[in-house]
């Protein structure tokens, strides 16, 4: 193919834009991950990362790995073979967690949800109060869905678990989540949250990053899954003098580091404040266009990711497909149920108004070149007003003109 002028848009909800100065951070030359300085890089990270999570009490780790690992190292070092674990499952993630822990040995209560809602709290107390006997060892909760473009209220489950009074450990996957959407690990009492480097910490796939409790770590001793390369054993044997039991993957290492300084510098609260404009701005288009979300209602609005329903009779992988080969635009593919029914908009990481802007306009064009009945113009124009009345930076002033 011959090559194709400018860049391509990315705009699936990750991988994610990552920043220039983030890139730049990562092109270093190959170094001794033994080295007497080598901690000099990798101890600060544990400490920007609980900034991240919002806790002092939880401690991190960092696998070589994606978000999966970390799923698998949460519950392998937690739980033992037979252990009851309580799901929810509403979107292809929460199904591919539920798989891997019904795979490795542990009793799933799943509760199935409708596609496009999520964890229903009420749900989740009520079968936690059922369980007089307390075989109930964890409940597990993706927070952000990006199948169908869901986000669950973490902090209402943590609610509903205590108005169960039931001493079940909680997890969450806040892959595409967190550094986007407000977290709090201490707050809500989360034992392991999983969340991985591609997403709104800006960096390529290939961290796999875990937070876990005091009171998760202390049940170890009574977690009997085999576990070999996501045993947090040996991270704790070899973390605190600044060294990982095996090879890190050292280039990420320095993009992290990067990432936290612009996560640092742009402040937490103004980054969930601008994910939320940026997903507004796109829900107005959706609007505008006389589409549907595939979300059900505003509760379950995602910040980082809008899952737009194809009107009836048009197949959403043909505008996916479309909007790639002739707009260099890369929109998310519907998954599993909803395969050929909905396209995503991933709105998050490093991103303004005006990148959104093409993401919106190309959507746009494919949507019409596909036989979409929309007026052309309608969602760029919706999403511009939003955002002419809505800045990103929370202390922007500048007036819009008369």
């Amino acid at each position: 193919m011959a090559r194709r002028p400018g860049r391509n848009f990315l705009f699936v909800p990750g991988p994610t834009n990552v920043p220039e100065r983030v890139l730049r951070a990562m092109v270093v030359s190959q170094e001794d991950h033994r080295s007497p300085i080598f901690p000099d890089l990798t101890k600060p990270l544990y400490e920007g990362l609980k900034k991240v999570f919002k806790t002092k009490d939880g401690q991190v780790f960092i696998f070589p790995s994606s978000g999966t690992g970390g799923w698998e190292a949460a519950l392998c070092n937690t739980l033992a073979p037979g252990d009851k674990v309580l799901t929810a499952r509403f979107g292809q993630f929460s199904h591919l967690w539920t798989d891997m822990a019904q795979r490795l040995g542990l009793d799933v209560v799943v509760q199935e949800e409708e596609w496009g809602t999520g964890a229903h709290e009420e749900k989740i107390e009520e079968a936690l109060v059922a369980d007089k006997a307390h075989e109930i060892k964890a409940v597990m909760v993706v927070h952000n869905e990006t199948a169908t473009g869901v986000t669950s209220n973490i902090g209402a489950i943590r609610k509903a678990m205590d108005a169960a009074k039931h001493p079940a450990m909680l997890f969450v996957d806040s892959v595409s989540g967190l550094a986007s959407i407000d977290f709090r690990f201490d707050e809500w009492r989360v034992d392991c949250a999983v969340s991985g480097s591609q997403k709104g910490l800006m960096l390529p796939a290939g961290l796999g990053v875990v937070c876990v409790s005091q009171q998760a770590l202390n049940v170890r001793k009574n977690a009997r899954l085999n576990r070999v390369y996501f045993d947090f054993q040996d991270q704790i044997n070899t973390n605190p003098s600044g060294y990982f039991p095996y090879t890190p993957a050292t280039p990420l290492l320095h993009g992290l580091r990067e990432s936290l300084a612009c996560i640092e510098d742009e402040g937490l609260e103004n980054i969930f404040h601008r994910h939320h404009v940026l997903a507004s701005a796109t829900r107005a288009a959706v609007d505008a266009w006389g589409l549907k979300l595939c979300a059900k209602s505003p509760r379950w609005h995602s910040d980082t990711v809008s899952a737009i329903m194809a009107p009836e009779g048009i197949d959403a992988a043909k505008i996916i497909r479309h909007a790639y080969d002739r707009y260099n635009l890369a929109l998310g593919a519907g998954l599993s149920k909803v395969a050929g029914k909905v396209f995503r908009i991933g709105h998050i990481g490093d991103l303004n108004e005006l990148m959104l802007l093409g993401a919106i306009a190309g959507a746009e064009m494919s949507m019409l070149d596909n036989g979409v009945k929309i007026k052309a113009g309608s969602g760029v124009g919706a999403a511009q007003e939003y955002l002419r009345d809505n800045p990103i930076e929370k202390q922007a002033t500048t007036p819009k003109a008369a």
